[in-house]
């Protein structure tokens, strides 16, 4: 019989944190700004949605953009680790890498020591920056050493859903690292990507949220291309709902 794969979703707010507890999420990762891939969120922000029950797993990255942080980078998400931990976070979502592609070990090692200065336990998950490295699966490989407890990727491919061989590969390759299959994830993808050996799905059950300006638009920065594409994402229930009844079939 195949496990039952825990449940994530990416949200951006209180109301989205709601949104994913009341309709069967295990547990939320947070994080601001999905339209640039997700950057660190406030202090507050953190605080409120730990308010909302469920566990909330902070992603921790400092701009948009590729993974290769210089130490200035570095030492400011060590300091924005300890923020979110301080303001009720039960993990950080982290990572970074090298210029050549391989896994920044001491970059991220020094995140890891930042999550568990206070002394409580806590996750500690390697973002997307595996699915950017010269060899995800090898990049997986060393995550047991360094302390890390899960991996969210995609396989190394553009959807989770094209990536099945590596998560195979990759769940191998770490025991007792959880692989956590994300990335253009849809509730129809869940049984292969837990046959794949994921034993969590991550998904952002987006949609966009509806325009409420009254004036005129115009372009406020790269993203605004139109008044149709300049806004931002909220979470959709539905889609929340329909990835538990999928998780809940698999088994």
């Amino acid at each position: 019989m195949t496990a039952r794969p825990a449940l994530e979703v990416a949200v951006t707010s209180v109301a989205g944190a709601r949104a994913a507890r009341d309709n069967g999420a295990d547990r939320v990762e947070l994080c601001t700004a999905l339209e640039l891939g997700g950057l660190t969120p406030s202090a507050a922000l953190v605080e409120a949605v730990a308010g909302e029950g469920l566990p909330v797993q902070v992603l921790v990255r400092c701009r948009p953009g590729d993974f290769v942080h210089d130490t200035e980078e570095i030492a400011l998400m060590a300091a924005e680790v300890r923020s979110v931990i301080a303001s009720g976070a039960s993990g950080v979502v982290i990572g970074a890498l090298t210029a050549d592609g391989a896994l920044d070990t001491a970059a991220v090692a020094r995140l890891a020591e930042a999550a568990r200065a206070p002394g409580r336990p806590v996750d500690i998950t390697l973002h997307r920056a595996v699915d950017q490295s010269a060899d995800p699966v090898a990049t997986v490989a060393l995550l047991p050493a360094l302390g890390l407890t899960r991996v969210l990727t995609s396989g190394g491919a553009p959807a989770a859903a094209d990536g099945l061989a590596a998560i195979a590969a990759m769940a191998a390759a770490a025991p007792g690292v959880q692989v956590m299959a994300g990335g253009g994830v849809r509730p129809a993808d869940i049984p292969a990507l837990t046959r794949a050996g994921a034993a969590a799905v991550h998904l952002s059950a987006k949609t966009r949220a509806p325009r409420r300006r009254g004036g005129s638009w115009v372009p406020l920065g790269a993203g605004g291309t139109s008044a149709e594409q300049d806004t931002h994402f909220v979470t959709d229930p539905q889609v929340v709902a329909e990835a538990r009844r999928a998780v809940e079939a698999v088994g």
